[in-house]
């Protein structure tokens, strides 16, 4: 069983969806899989997950499935050729009424509403900000523009405006229905494209609380930060959703590309002080796509990420379909690995002036703390919810986290969670039995060996939510 504490979130595709290979990859270290509902149809989606689940259980691992939505559209329409060459100092309309194929002088939009979210002097960003337009004036349903920055301009491309300010709803009417779909196979995380503010956030979580009931599930709730908006706002999304992804493409548009590492560096920090969740992603390791190896600057970005923190690595289109995502999972394990031996903080920075007002949290920070001190091999925590180890998680330590829960929900959910590995045990035990269970969980992945120490946490009674109150040390016989 793998020790490395980060996780590897890969996107599913035409590259990747073959069951022998997916398989192969969830060994060599995919934790979570990300299933893109920006392409192919509802029951593409049902299949694929469907896949994930069996090939998981061949390969003896649990991973946790995240559906990403695809969000509002904002893009250009489609052009008679299928692409035209935009050359500096030319005129370029935008033009919401089109309904005729684009050609050389203009194009239709799929976002409608742009006339009504751009003034004259604004730039717009096409293509990811390969292609810039200044918008000179706005004309009825005509955006005029010139073009600054030349290039390709291909149907369906995206736009984005600069310092943003582009009004799209984060969730569409096929977001709603896609939302219908992933809780038909209960996908652990769903996250939530272009959200602006907590409110976003919050309407995602009703919609995916009502379309899970009849399963009685409810999915952890992902927050893509891509919009400048966001920033200023990044507290109150955090508190209402279960973690955030650093969504480095559409963000990087927005605020440009040179705000993004130090953004991405608060991020994360801001999400381990609120005890969330934060994924880090977009083209981390983008030359495998056609490459069998990274570049060093792709290995000192996914290094970094590790090193500040984040609980996952997210793979993109690497995966989905590129050439090599075997061979992209196995580099991506094997970077994290090297940082995390490298990083090491004083676990004792995290306590001091630190108030818990939560029994539960306080048995949390007790056992990292003897842990630590004492050079235990392990801490394990017998969980419900799953609470428990996300609090520990939040820390930087050595010492590995078994969560041992007896819902299948809350093993996949912890999946995503940096330093902890999720198993599942008998839901009938009592807590004498569940204290010898997870021993024999331990020596049975040689995880301890006879005379070594390890820490506990759990709760009297066995099962009550919220319940851990007791912290346990072991020593192996």
């Amino acid at each position: 069983m793998t020790r490395r504490a980060t996780k590897i979130v890969a996107t599913l595709g035409p590259a990747s969806s073959d069951p022998v290979l997916l398989e192969k990859m969830i060994r060599a270290g995919v934790n979570v899989v990300r299933l893109n509902f920006s392409h192919g149809s509802a029951q593409d989606h049902v299949d694929r997950a469907l896949l994930v689940r069996e090939v998981a259980q061949r390969a003896g691992r649990e991973v946790a499935i995240m559906a990403d939505l695809q969000g509002p559209k904002i893009r250009v329409g489609k052009f008679a050729e299928g692409k035209v060459m935009l050359v500096p100092g030319e005129k370029f309309i935008l033009d919401a009424s089109r309904t005729e194929p684009g050609d050389i002088k203009g194009v239709g939009l799929d976002y409608k509403e742009l006339p009504r979210d751009v003034k004259a002097g604004d730039l717009l960003l096409l293509n990811d900000g390969l292609i810039v337009l200044t918008v000179d004036a706005v004309r009825g349903e005509e955006v005029l523009t010139t073009v600054k920055l030349g290039g390709e301009l291909s149907n369906n491309k995206g736009i984005n405006k600069q310092g943003g300010g582009l009004t799209a709803p984060a969730l569409t009417a096929k977001d709603m229905e896609d939302i219908k779909t992933a809780m038909s196979f209960q996908a652990d995380y769903v996250a939530v494209s272009f959200p602006k503010n907590a409110t976003d956030m919050e309407m995602a979580r009703q919609l995916c609380n009502v379309a899970a009931a009849p399963y009685k599930h409810k999915p952890g709730l992902i927050a893509k930060i891509e919009r400048a908006e966001a920033i200023p706002k990044l507290e109150e999304i955090l508190k209402v959703s279960d973690g955030i992804m650093v969504a480095r493409g559409d963000l990087a548009v927005e605020v440009g590309n040179a705000a993004v590492p130090a953004l991405q560096k608060r991020m994360i920090k801001l999400a381990r002080a609120a005890d969330k969740l934060v994924i880090t992603a977009t083209q981390m390791m983008e030359s495998m796509i056609l490459n069998p190896v990274p570049t060093r600057a792709e290995v000192s970005d996914v290094a970094n990420a590790v090193l500040d923190g984040t609980d996952a690595v997210m793979l993109s289109a690497e995966t989905a379909a590129g050439r090599y995502p075997l061979e992209t999972v196995e580099e991506m394990a094997k970077i994290c690995e090297e940082a995390e031996k490298a990083e090491y903080r004083e676990l004792e920075g995290d306590f001091s002036g630190t108030m818990f007002a939560r029994i539960d949290q306080s048995i949390a920070m007790g056992a990292l703390f003897t842990a630590h001190h004492l050079g235990a091999k392990a801490i394990v925590a017998l969980t419900d919810s799953g609470s428990t180890p996300l609090w520990m998680s939040r820390h930087d330590i050595r010492v590995p986290i078994y969560a041992l829960t007896p819902r299948l929900a809350t093993q996949r959910k912890m999946a995503l969670y940096r330093n902890v590995r999720p198993l599942l045990m008998d839901s009938s035990a009592d807590r004498d039995t569940a204290l010898e269970q997870a021993e024999s969980h331990l020596l049975r992945l040689d995880i301890v060996q006879s005379g070594d120490v390890y820490a506990i946490t759990c709760g009297e009674p066995m099962g009550a939510p919220g319940g851990t109150n007791m912290l346990k040390i072991c020593r192996v016989a």
